[in-house]
């Protein structure tokens, strides 16, 4: 009798070492249902960036606490974020934590540069990852086995750009310049953009570095002014493409400036003032004002935290739907807790309808590119205008 409870407690502390050992959020290893899985956020708020990534953050937050009070495929989320400042060696410093002392499952992340740092940290440590970084690098599934592109990417956002261009311009070859910063995000699309024109019979003309700080464009634009381009493709945010607007106003330059997503957005309106009248803008995400079916649920959210969806942005929207396509993924997981699970989750998404308030997602174990899809958008009267509907290259 004896040997047989020796068994028995020794069976039970087995289980209970193997039990405390497993990985995943807490209180949601294994068959039990109802506890807690963590996602993990990397935000910018006050670096380089902060100008668009304080209201995607804000977003984010929101659509968390939005479904609070609800169980996800039987658990309840949570969201565990910070503030980067848009400088890779914190991003790497927070990552480390909400891996090994969050146990987050999975992260929302934000700036290209540190994404593609840390994407093999990110595939060794099996955590999905779904950035705001658009970076075409991010699409290769080999190297990038957990990152998942919520948006079309900045190359592909570039090829529409181009080839509308095309479809549209009149009198001759149309001339291009590409102003960026200096950074991976700005660079991101710049090669496969030249090379998209050259095969498309676009020439591209001239390429203008521009910090993201900048207060001052004047030299860089009379450069290119020499060049007469016609047109002039931005990847910025709004600060440096407000410096940018504006300055081209003052100098009198008749080239049509059109922005990448990061540079469209009503956060430009105020600091550009009438300089962003003609402007054209990558829309990835609807702005707040559209009256589309998945604005209600923002609405919603919204007015019952005493505030207004007007008083939202567009950069709002986009982070509101960069979490509800993770939570999508959960729901859809066999295992919910594990980042193999919500991967496999992930990559059940199929045409997504996110009720306009993007195009529809579609993932596959083959393919986390989720769209190529995106609206173009015109600055009149104060206001962006969207004039295309869906389109690609």
């Amino acid at each position: 009798m004896k040997k047989v409870w020796k068994g028995l407690l020794a069976a039970t502390l087995m289980a209970g070492m193997l039990a405390g050992c497993s990985g995943g959020s807490e209180e949601a290893s294994g068959d039990k249902k109802g506890g807690t899985v963590k996602i993990g956020g990397i935000f910018d708020l006050t670096g380089g960036t902060g100008d668009v990534g304080t209201p995607y953050a804000e977003g984010e937050k929101a659509f968390f606490e939005s479904i609070a009070g609800e169980e996800i495929n039987g658990y309840k989320l949570e969201l565990i974020g910070d503030d980067y400042a848009y400088k890779i060696p914190e991003a790497q410093k927070l990552y480390q934590k909400l891996k090994s002392k969050d146990k987050v499952s999975a992260i929302l992340g934000w700036g290209t540069g540190d994404t593609e740092a840390l994407r093999q940290q990110v595939a060794a440590d099996k955590l999905p990852f779904i950035s705001a970084s658009y970076s075409e690098n991010l699409k290769n599934i080999d190297e990038s086995p957990y990152n998942f592109l919520a948006a079309a990417s900045y190359s592909d956002q570039a090829r529409s750009v181009l080839k509308w261009i095309k479809d549209n311009h009149t009198g001759g070859t149309p001339t291009v310049a590409l102003i960026y910063n200096d950074t991976a995000f700005g660079k991101s699309p710049i090669e496969d953009a030249k090379k998209f024109a050259k095969e498309n019979g676009i020439e591209i003309v001239d390429e203008q570095i521009v910090d993201l700080k900048t207060l001052d464009a004047t030299s860089q634009l009379l450069n290119m002014e020499k060049k007469k381009p016609d047109y002039a493709i931005i990847n910025q945010t709004w600060g440096a493409t407000a410096t940018i607007l504006k300055d081209a106003k003052k100098l009198g330059l008749d080239t049509q400036f059109i922005g990448l997503n990061w540079a469209a957005g009503e956060g430009l309106l105020p600091i550009a003032g009438d300089a962003a009248e003609g402007f054209i803008g990558v829309v990835t995400h609807a702005f707040p004002y559209e009256d589309l079916p998945g604005m209600e649920e923002i609405k919603k959210f919204v007015e019952s935290k005493g505030e207004k969806l007007e008083d939202k942005n567009q950069k709002f929207i986009q982070g509101w739907v960069s979490a509800k396509i993770m939570v999508e993924g959960l729901k859809l997981a066999e295992d919910p807790t594990s980042g193999e699970g919500i991967r496999a989750g992930l990559e059940k998404i199929s045409n997504l309808d996110l009720g306009g308030l993007a195009a529809p997602v579609t993932f596959s174990p083959d393919n986390h590119a989720g769209t190529n899809q995106i609206r173009l958008a015109e600055v009149k009267n104060g206001q962006f205008e969207v004039f295309t509907d869906y389109i690609g290259y």
